[in-house]
């Protein structure tokens, strides 16, 4: 990532839910309205134009069938999930690795209600605060932004500087992060997580099947998206086994584990006039709660 820049991943997804955006009500899967004022350079020029992002998603179809519904399922599967948070109560949010994300703009029921936190490299955040600036006018005071270079720095340190609360009943959202860590990184975060949280806190994320990164995935599918991000220098480093992931997240300090795949996006959200779309069997969608602490 070049300094003072944001991530390329983060213009990339979206400019995705951009495109998915400008669909009619009935016909889209997810809805994001910031998504177009945040994209710039060339994914910019296509964001704001029905017609390039027609063409655009076509070709994407054509080269990585799947890859623009795997996004927007995703996107979709972490609102559905987060609106079920704030109904139960919940009193903080953070967002981890957020670029983008705009959860904290277009959700009113977050503002004076739930404080968030987005926590993101320094490059990535500093453009997207100028972002936010320029569309809202001002920086929402329900939002904490939480600057963090992970090679060089610890989660637990930089949110209890920003003012995060361990007792509170917090949602944390890791979209799109895992596979690009390392299986360390991995620990450390739902470590901090299971331990630092208050009752009923919860974590939603997605990551991709082991096969998938250790090249063993027959899916001719994982065989491009694999060259392809090896090509680009962000190498996939961490996936979970296919039908594990209950066991792996009990082992972290979870329960009440729901999984789904590809499959659960064509059943649910791929109907109606998306009805035949096709989601990617690569990754694993997910959402647990942290488990009641011990009382010694």
């Amino acid at each position: 990532m070049k300094e003072g820049k944001a991530s390329r991943t983060a213009d990339l997804t979206a400019a995705t839910r951009a495109a998915e955006s400008m669909k009619p009500e009935d016909e889209r899967v997810c809805y994001d309205p910031f998504a177009v004022e945040f994209v710039s350079g060339i994914f910019g020029v296509i964001a704001k134009s029905r017609l390039l992002t027609k063409v655009v998603s076509w070709y994407s179809e054509l080269i990585f069938p799947g890859a623009a519904s795997h996004n927007v399922g995703r996107a979709r599967y972490i609102d559905d999930y987060l609106r079920t948070c704030i109904d139960d109560g919940i009193e903080q949010l953070v967002i981890l690795g957020a670029g983008y994300d705009s959860r904290a703009y277009r959700f009113d029921e977050l503002k004076g209600n739930v404080r968030v936190f987005e926590v993101d490299h320094p490059s990535t955040q500093k453009v997207k605060k100028e972002k936010v600036e320029r569309i809202l006018g001002f920086l929402p005071e329900h939002v904490v932004y939480v600057p963090i270079d992970f090679e060089k720095e610890k989660l637990d340190e930089r949110l209890f500087e920003s003012g995060y609360d361990s007792n509170l009943k917090t949602l944390f959202i890791w979209e799109g992060v895992t596979y690009y860590i390392t299986a360390e990184a991995v620990d450390e975060t739902l470590d901090f997580v299971a331990k630092n949280s208050g009752k009923d806190s919860s974590i939603v994320f997605d990551y991709i099947f082991q096969s998938v990164v250790d090249g063993s995935s027959e899916h001719e599918i994982a065989k491009k998206l694999r060259k392809r991000v090896e090509r680009e220098g962000d190498p996939f480093r961490f996936g979970i086994e296919k039908n594990s992931v209950e066991d792996f997240l009990s082992h972290r300090g979870f329960y009440r584990v729901n999984n789904v795949t590809g499959e659960f996006f064509e059943n649910n959200y791929f109907t109606g006039k998306n009805q035949g779309r096709k989601a990617l069997r690569l990754f694993g969608y997910v959402h647990a709660t942290v488990k009641p602490r011990e009382v010694s």
